[in-house]
């Protein structure tokens, strides 16, 4: 084969891999933490922790049980849903964040924007997902490290079943939400539906890099945090 041959044949190949797929394929596989994973550095001496088996979500009650485990709420009943309105601020007590939320949608390749990796303590509201308190499962992303070090999810695999996540919203409002399961899931084999599908009511996911690290690949997975609404302040 000419030079030529293999230019044409590389430039060809440059544009299938750019191509766009269809947003029905998309909405299932961008959420993966692609973009975070990328950014990721992975170049510390003691990694970021991973969650124990222990926390893993009950899949037999997570759906059915929501309504039960829900009523630890201040007030002993599950909240109504809220209606939209855009988060500001992200609290998790138990691993010590206080961070701002800015909004994140797809980047000029139809993937997931994550927040700008120069400002570790910065999480990012997916836009495409519901406002954080809505019926429905809202997501909330960031960096598990950059090159300067951790970042503001750094310690998400600590996280225990019981803990809980507050986002403050531009409304006033601030939706807490209690922790049920907190998994790491293989970029390779994400479970998209399990994470991401409606509950019918209110419901977070936070996420962040997870897994192994290599040079050349990054994380090989995402932390996921379940958590469901509880109260409203």
């Amino acid at each position: 084969m000419s030079a030529y041959e293999l230019y044409v044949v590389a430039e060809e190949e440059e544009q299938r891999q750019k191509r766009r797929a269809p947003w029905g394929v998309i909405a299932l596989v961008l959420l993966t933490g692609l973009a975070l994973i990328r950014n990721g550095s992975g170049e510390f001496d003691v990694g970021p922790p991973q969650p124990a088996s222990v926390a893993a979500t009950d899949s037999r009650s997570s759906s059915s049980s929501s309504s039960s485990s829900s009523s630890s709420s201040t007030f002993g009943q599950v909240p109504a849903p809220l209606p939209y309105s855009v988060a500001d601020r992200v609290r998790i007590p138990a691993i010590q964040v206080d961070a701002p939320v800015t909004p994140v949608g797809l980047d000029t390749d139809g993937w997931v924007d994550a927040p700008p990796p120069e400002d570790p303590n910065l999480a990012g509201w997916f836009t495409g997902s519901v406002s954080p308190g809505e019926k429905g499962t809202a997501v909330i992303v960031g960096h598990v490290d950059n090159e300067q070090g951790p970042a503001v999810f750094y310690g998400l695999g600590a996280l225990k079943k019981g803990n809980r996540v507050e986002v403050a919203r531009r409304d006033g409002k601030t939706a807490v939400f209690d922790i049920y399961g907190i998994e790491v899931f293989a970029k390779s084999n994400f479970p998209s539906d399990r994470v991401y599908a409606s509950k019918g009511t209110p419901e977070l996911r936070v996420i962040t890099c997870g897994g192994g690290f290599s040079k050349q690949h990054g994380y090989d997975g995402n932390v996921v945090v379940f958590a469901r609404l509880v109260e409203v302040r």
